[in-house]
């Protein structure tokens, strides 16, 4: 096997430290769900406690070095799986959002096909919310039962899936 040339090396280590930036975009709470080496945990919670300048960028070549000891593999599924996560994320927020609009304007099929996906939901509780947030526009309150409406659907979605 050929060695490595300088130049290869430093896209490995580029890309390792990149990687390292992702981690630090991270919450912290997601990187406790990740299966981290503690150092590199350490040094990625460092890094996002930091603000930009030489102390940051010292601290990514850090991060930089503690994963060449570790395999990178195992972290960008983790993070592509996140990302993936996200778009999940996003789509089910529009079509909660999607509902809601739906539920206050009174439109009664999108009750119906909420109540089909969920049987266990209260229809009585859902038609409540969004006759409350209907007024609520009208007097132009704060729209307090429309994020009541928003919660108990996103709550009827988490527990369906």
């Amino acid at each position: 096997m050929e060695p490595k040339s300088k130049s290869q090396i430093k896209r490995e280590m580029l890309a390792l430290q990149s990687l390292g930036e992702q981690l630090v975009k991270l919450g912290q709470d997601r990187l406790n769900r990740m299966d981290l080496d503690p150092d590199l945990r350490e040094a990625v919670l460092h890094a996002g406690t930091l603000g930009k300048g030489e102390a940051l960028r010292r601290q990514m070549q850090y991060i930089g070095v503690l994963m060449r000891d570790i395999d990178p593999e195992p972290i960008r599924e983790a993070l592509e799986a996140i990302a993936h996560g996200r778009g999940h994320d996003a789509r089910l927020f529009q079509k909660l959002e999607r509902w809601r609009e739906e539920l206050i304007e009174g439109n009664e099929e999108t009750l119906a096909q909420i109540l089909a996906e969920h049987p266990r939901a209260d229809g009585k509780m859902l038609r409540r919310f969004a006759l409350n947030a209907r007024r609520e526009r009208e007097a132009k309150a704060p729209p307090k039962s429309s994020r009541a409406l928003f919660r108990t659907l996103r709550a009827l979605s988490l527990e369906g899936s």
